[in-house]
């Protein structure tokens, strides 16, 4: 069983910066691939960006590449999703999520085994 609880969300201004973190644990979450999902009111959960497990693969959804940045600590066992010119239409919740299975499944919400519960995250114009 892998435990994730999501931090950083907030409330900021267009333009602005957050950094979320994933705090996982559990079992090895080192040879987890980790993955962040968003979801806004009344819409679908949507895959944003993925890390595989060493850290060196890397996956963005078009709508945040040049602006996310997604990042991986094994050691702390810590993921993390740093959000750069952050727009309204970023409002949603966001989720951290961890598989084991191929990175490709990685970038589907049912790839995906474990969930957290989500940080809340509102851009204001």
């Amino acid at each position: 069983q892998v435990q994730l609880v999501e931090s950083g969300g907030g409330l900021v201004q267009a333009g602005d910066s957050l950094r979320l973190s994933c705090a996982a644990s559990g079992r090895t979450v080192s040879s987890y691939h980790m993955a962040w999902f968003r979801q806004a009111p009344g819409k679908e959960r949507e895959f944003v960006a993925a890390v595989a497990w060493d850290g060196i693969s890397k996956y963005y959804t078009g709508s945040v590449k040049g602006r996310f940045t997604i990042s991986r600590d094994n050691a702390k066992n810590l993921v993390y999703l740093q959000m750069n010119s952050l727009k309204p239409e970023d409002t949603a919740n966001y989720y951290c999520a961890a598989n084991q299975d191929s990175f490709g499944a990685t970038m589907r919400v049912n790839g995906m085994d474990y969930w957290g519960i989500g940080t809340l995250v509102t851009v204001s114009s």
